[in-house]
């Protein structure tokens, strides 16, 4: 075990900053909502609508792809962290666009990426509408590019998700990541960081992130037949579960999680041995193995399980501190 403690801001990720960012452009914009924004949508006596949207990227990702020369999925993460986004309300996705900026223009690079977008817009039930490609010289170093994802839904008012029903004694039900997703690689990079270590954990650390749009709407389909509702849902990015579960959480209300109650990936123990980071460091930077956190009734469960047999019961809503707890 190395003797230096690596954390996220040693790596050079501040979240304390980000936070304090996002409060002040929250403060400028009110209109700027959760996990998407919503906007009151006229329809000719249809609805009330609300038009969604939200804008993500693959962040330090990318920079395994380079390494690798893998580029065929990282265009799914891309459209992952819009999309799952845009689920945590309530969202149906309509539509994504991406755009894709790059020094040179390599044709068989561009459409690998372009393939890996064109199967996350499959799996997440949208279509790819638009875009912009921008070949910039002497912007990025060769062979480097960056990507930002826009996607674009649609909710009925009366059927949004905003967590303000969450009660004492809601359960929380977690569904699992498919590793890494897109957050935690700068820290990530740090400890992998040499050939042998790209050979053997490359394939695991370029795993793209998991969509649920599917998932959501089969349990949304199931709830609705039998008169349920989802009262929250987090999608678990950079911060992990203490930062984004208490995003939907009302003022009262505690998130506990029961960490043996999930099986995490390998993945995560390993970096953890290797880079001898906090085990707390560790719960705010990754997701752990949870991808998705869903609050529901006590009395839902059943059909929430019936619906999603690969979903674990891990937590509870307790009243207590605005946080999530991990116990």
């Amino acid at each position: 075990m190395p003797s230096a403690t690596l954390t996220y801001r040693k790596s050079g990720v501040d979240i304390d900053l980000a936070d304090k960012l996002v409060d002040h452009i929250q403060k400028k914009a009110p209109a700027i909502g959760g996990f998407a924004g919503l906007f009151p949508l006229s329809l000719d006596g249809e609805g009330p609508w609300d038009l969604v949207a939200c804008t993500d990227g693959v962040g330090t990702k990318l920079k395994l792809a380079f390494a690798l020369d893998k580029h065929d999925t990282i265009g799914i993460d891309l459209v992952a962290m819009s999309v799952n986004d845009l689920i945590c309300c309530g969202a149906k996705p309509l539509i994504f666009l991406d755009y894709y900026a790059t020094g040179k223009l390599d044709l068989r690079r561009s459409k690998k990426i372009i393939a890996g977008i064109m199967e996350g817009c499959r799996q997440g039930r949208c279509v790819l509408l638009g875009g912009e490609t921008a070949e910039m010289p002497g912007m990025y170093p060769p062979g480097e590019y960056d990507l930002a994802g826009f996607a674009v839904g649609v909710v009925n008012r009366r059927q949004v998700i905003d967590g303000s029903k969450i009660f004492p004694g809601d359960l929380l039900l977690g569904l699992p990541s498919s590793g890494l997703h897109s957050n935690g690689y700068s820290l990530a990079r740090r400890i992998f960081n040499s050939p042998r270590d790209l050979s053997r954990w490359g394939k695991t650390l370029l795993t793209p992130t998991r969509i649920y749009v599917e998932e959501i709407a089969a349990l949304q389909a199931a709830f609705r037949r039998a008169e349920r509702i989802i009262v929250g849902l987090s999608h678990v990015t950079g911060g992990g579960l203490v930062e984004n579960v208490p995003r939907i959480l009302p003022r009262g209300r505690k998130a506990v999680f029961r960490k043996d109650a999930w099986k995490r990936p390998p993945i995560f123990d390993e970096i953890q041995r290797r880079g001898n980071v906090p085990e707390r460091e560790m719960w705010r930077t990754f997701n752990m193995g949870l991808g998705l956190v869903i609050a529901i009734r006590p009395d839902s469960l059943d059909i929430a399980r019936r619906a999603l047999p690969e979903a674990r019961l891990v937590g509870e809503i307790v009243e207590g501190r605005h946080e999530a707890e991990i116990v």
